[in-house]
Parts: structure tokens; sequence; C-alpha cells
């Protein structure tokens, strides 16, 4: 790994609001988008990268395996409050805003039981907004897989939504 370069500081700087908007597709909060995206731009400048590599993609990856750390950590957190927790599994929803909290976290848990790859170009398409050509390109991978990818969890969803 090397320091970046003056043109890979430049492709960084200009795919930061992309890297924005992935970061608010992966968590789903805009503060832990905001941390989440200084948390990759400060590994991406500390730890620098590849000479050859292309820093949007790079910075993509980064931020995608920063996040999968952070879900993992949050697991782990969970399963030992669950533990240390005593008898508040009954606690009803009396109000339309709880309502839609159980349909977010439904639709979320559905999203967070795709494979990574699949979670990954769905993010990137149907909340990004990128072409599968962009995403592609962005995670260096054949624009055949990304549409086949994209498909799957779409109808993996649909199974467990629907």
């Amino acid at each position: 790994m090397s320091q970046l370069t003056a043109n890979q500081k430049a492709v960084l700087m200009n795919e930061l609001t992309g890297l924005k908007r992935f970061s608010t597709s992966l968590t789903g909060d805009h503060h832990d988008a905001d941390d989440l995206l200084q948390l990759t731009v400060e590994r991406v400048l500390e730890r620098g990268m590849p000479e050859d590599a292309h820093a949007g993609k790079w910075a993509y990856r980064v931020c995608r395996n920063l996040w999968l750390d952070e879900l993992r950590a949050r697991e782990v957190r969970s399963r030992f409050a669950k533990a240390e927790a005593t008898g508040n599994s009954d606690l009803g929803v009396t109000d339309a805003g709880g309502l839609e909290r159980l349909e977010f976290e439904r639709v979320e848990q559905a999203i967070n039981t795709l494979s990574e790859e699949q979670r990954t170009v769905l993010l990137l398409v149907a909340v990004e907004g990128r072409s599968y050509a962009e995403v592609a390109e962005v995670l260096d991978i054949p624009i055949g897989t990304v549409m086949s990818r994209v498909a799957r969890a779409r109808r993996s969803l649909a199974e467990k939504i629907g």
C-alpha cells in the first residue's frame, strides 16, 4: 500500500457525494452514514491503496467492508444485551409510527438475509441509482454478474416480504 497520488486524491474527492449516498443506503441513517463516510475517508487516507487501484472503486470497497464490520459488532452487542435483559419481551406496538418501524425493520431484516454480494449490488442499483455498468465498474465484476445478483436479490426480497 502506498500513499495516495494526486490523481487518486482527486478521484476520491469527486466520489464523496456518491460515497455519502452509498453510506446512507447501507446504514439507513444520516448520522451513521456521516460516521461511515468519515471512517472511509480516514481509512483510505491513512492506509493508502495500491498504486494501480482506482480510488473510487477502492473507497466503495473500504466503505462496504467498514459497514460489514460495524454490523457484526452491533450483532455481538445485541446478543449480549439480549442475554442480559430480563422479561422485556412483551413490548407492544400501539401507534402508527410503531407499525411503520416494524415494517421498515421487516424489510431491513429481509435485506440483511441477502448475501453480501446481492445486498451490495441491490443497494448500489436500487438505492444509489447507479447503472449496472457503473456497479460492475465500481465492484470490478462483469455486468452480467451484477444483473443476475440484482435479479436474485429482488426475487428473494419479494418472497420474504410479499
